[in-house]
């Protein structure tokens, strides 16, 4: 069944193959006769593999739905190629291009049943009546809505429209699929299950994937590549471990998870390793943690995650004030105050003995060193 959808070209796509998906110098402005021009998409590049799943995540105004937009061909960039393989996209139109696209509202025909529903765009392609038959039929396998066929949008819950919406996409065999907040409507259980149901189709029919969130937890755990936005230019792309881990810059520390930043700065650069002094002690960190450009007696910031930084009760490490400690179940969390800097440790609760501070209290902790990075004050 995965062969017959992804293997079959449609009438519309013909012999036309696709590709990696490759922005080169994307460029949309606006124009408004108070605040002039505005650039919603800046000079954005970028190239994502066939059959990856790639998120544009980033903050409202950021630039991302924009960029979708332009890819879908529903906006027309001022400046810049798209390419699909060996195939330009600027002038082709939206219905041309195979990209269905998945919408946070469902979009779905009110009127309309499941199969009427998921069937619109094979008529529109004129497909004869048996062809279109087995295809709905596959996709609502595919979805696990087999035998709701007859029903309205109406009949549904909201995971369930957001599936049909889903099956309506891939039903025209598309080589790409492309979100725009899909998940936005449901509620937080809702939300896991329907992000694992869209995964496993991404990963099932090989299809390509680009989706737009704001949602840092849906990025990571869905996506095989992030790509960072804010304020219409590209900040970082790479895996959501890096992006989580190893950041480049404070804003991308500060919106993926609750980083904390720590004033400090460059005592030494060595070959491999950078010399960092903190609250009169010396770290060694890795060269490859550092920003590009990084000179002796920079004032920086140590950024790390709240989970790398391990509280105990020997005094071989660093120290600060405890200001409070909050069990959360299966987590610790300690509030800290170390030299001027504010810092958040979370540690599990059943796997790390608790050191049986209290407010006030003097505590020791030390960083992990691996995921500790050195970040340019902005």
């Amino acid at each position: 069944m995965k062969d017959q959808i992804a293997d079959r070209e449609t009438a519309s796509f013909g012999s036309w193959e696709a590709g990696d998906l490759v922005l080169k110098n994307i460029v949309k402005s606006f124009r408004d006769k108070d605040r002039g021009t505005t650039y919603a998409v800046h000079d954005v590049s970028l190239n994502i593999q066939k059959g990856s799943f790639v998120t544009l995540l980033g903050p409202s105004g950021c630039g991302k739905t924009t960029t979708l937009r332009i890819v879908a061909g529903f906006e027309d960039p001022d400046s810049g190629e798209i390419y699909l393989g060996s195939k330009k996209l600027n002038h082709v139109p939206a219905y041309d291009r195979n990209m269905p696209m998945v919408f946070q509202s469902y979009a779905l025909f009110p009127h309309l049943t499941v199969f009427e529903n998921i069937a619109y765009g094979l008529k529109i392609k004129k497909l004869g009546p048996a062809m279109i038959k087995n295809d709905v039929a596959m996709a609502l396998q595919i979805i696990n809505l087999t035998g709701f066929e007859n029903r309205y949008p109406g009949e549904l819950s909201g995971g369930q429209q957001q599936r049909v919406a889903l099956a309506r996409a891939i039903v025209l065999k598309p080589k790409i699929i492309l979100f725009d907040e899909p998940l936005s409507n449901l509620d937080a259980k809702l939300r896991i299950q329907t992000r694992l149901e869209i995964k496993r189709i991404q990963q099932l029919l090989h299809i390509t994937v680009l989706y737009v969130t704001h949602d840092q937890a849906e990025a990571l755990s869905l996506s095989d590549v992030i790509v960072l936005m804010n304020k219409g230019r590209i900040e970082q792309i790479g895996s959501p471990a890096e992006i989580y881990n190893k950041p480049r810059s404070v804003f991308v520390a500060d919106f993926i998870g609750n980083s904390n930043f720590i004033d400090a700065k460059i005592k030494r650069i060595e070959r491999q390793a950078v010399i960092v002094s903190v609250e009169g002690q010396e770290l060694e960190i890795s060269k490859t943690s550092a920003y590009d450009g990084i000179r002796e007696e920079d004032e920086i910031y140590l950024a790390t995650k709240p989970d790398a930084i391990q509280v105990n009760g020997s005094p071989n490490g660093f120290k600060g004030t405890l200001l409070n400690k909050s069990f959360l179940g299966s987590t610790l969390e300690y509030e800290i105050k170390f030299g001027e800097s504010y810092i958040t440790s979370i540690q599990s609760s059943s796997m790390v003995k608790d050191p049986q501070v209290l407010n006030g209290d003097t505590v020791y902790f030390n960083f992990n060193l691996e995921f500790l990075n050195i970040l340019k004050k902005e």
